[in-house]
């Protein structure tokens, strides 16, 4: 069973969003969106009003490095 996914997972969501919007580019989504997305994730336990922008942006370089990872390397 998935541990429950909250705000401070970043790498982990990002992995996961990676996988999920492989083609989109991170840099290109708007924080309110990120926000949409995690929040749907099925394992995302957290608040959603518990995010802030320096979560979110966590969350957004940790998704542009898989991102990197998969389009470049």
């Amino acid at each position: 069973m998935p541990k429950p996914l909250t705000w401070n997972d970043a790498e982990d969501i990002g992995i996961l969003l990676s996988e999920i919007h492989p083609e989109l580019d991170p840099l290109t989504v708007r924080f309110t969106d990120l926000h949409r997305y995690v929040t749907a994730l099925p394992d995302f336990k957290d608040d959603p009003a518990a995010s802030n922008e320096g979560k979110l942006e966590a969350i957004q370089m940790a998704w542009h490095e898989e991102f990197q990872d998969r389009t470049v390397g």
